[in-house]
């Protein structure tokens, strides 16, 4: 188990900072690893993963870059890009291993172990296309690491509808010059169904209430409109709540 974690974890990591915003690509695809931590154990695992990444920058890892959020719920979404599945093969940590020691970085994942039962993990794709940020598309927006994560779920039959759905909801938001901006996400390989995933980024939980209502207003009827029909063609509509966590983030300093 340790051994896959760590691969895998590896897998996850390895690759430049630049990919962390994608403004040319049609789409880029992210791995995704989730700790479903225990409600007792989050502290721990928390301080086990400060630990690690506290290794990690101590030695200045090059070949390291990843971000995580955190949902309401205690799973724990470490997110990485990846250029190819070839990519999820590669069994190293860097110079990790040497530099902090074999043992005690064993010990870190063996700590970490404890702290859940259920690991996920899966692709998604990042869909510049639909995505709506008319400044630059960024996972990550200073000051803003509150999260609001929608997940629009569909049958396969109704595929192209769900699609026409999603593009009709950002020309009216290109339209309508909307102050709301979004990520939108696609289910990939290793997830269960197919869906939507749209990220909302906001400073806080009031701030975000703040924006969805203005948003509203300015948008008017034709909003509901488009939103009601995109709702008609769903399977499962889904919603959490969640915050980056900077502090267990990564990139490497030149």
């Amino acid at each position: 188990m340790r051994t896959q974690k760590i691969s895998f974890l590896i897998a996850l990591l390895l690759t430049p900072l630049c990919f962390m915003a994608q403004e040319t690509k049609k789409s880029q695809a992210f791995w995704v690893h989730e700790d479903v931590v225990k409600p007792s154990m989050v502290a721990e695992y928390e301080s086990v993963c400060k630990e690690l990444m506290n290794n990690v920058k101590k030695h200045n890892i090059q070949e390291m870059n990843n971000i995580v959020a955190k949902t309401a719920d205690n799973r724990y979404m470490w997110v990485g890009p990846i250029e190819n599945m070839a990519q999820l093969d590669q069994p190293v940590f860097g110079d990790l291993p040497e530099k902090m020691g074999a043992d005690k970085m064993g010990a870190l994942f063996d700590r970490m172990d404890k702290c859940y039962d259920i690991e996920q993990n899966y692709i998604i794709h990042l869909d510049n296309e639909m995505s709506y940020m008319p400044g630059g598309i960024s996972q990550t927006i200073e000051g803003e690491d509150y999260r609001k994560f929608h997940y629009f779920h569909y049958t396969p039959g109704n595929r192209a509808a769900v699609k026409a759905g999603v593009k009709a909801i950002k020309d009216l938001f290109e339209s309508k010059g909307s102050k709301m901006h979004y990520r939108v996400y696609r289910s990939g390989f290793g997830t269960r169904g197919e869906f939507y995933m749209v990220a909302v980024a906001a400073k806080d939980a009031a701030d975000y209430a703040n924006r969805i209502a203005a948003n509203n207003e300015a948008m008017g009827e034709e909003w509901q409109n488009t939103y009601n029909d995109f709702l008609a063609t769903l399977d499962k509509y889904e919603v959490f709540e969640a915050v980056m966590l900077p502090e267990m983030g990564y990139s490497p300093s030149n």
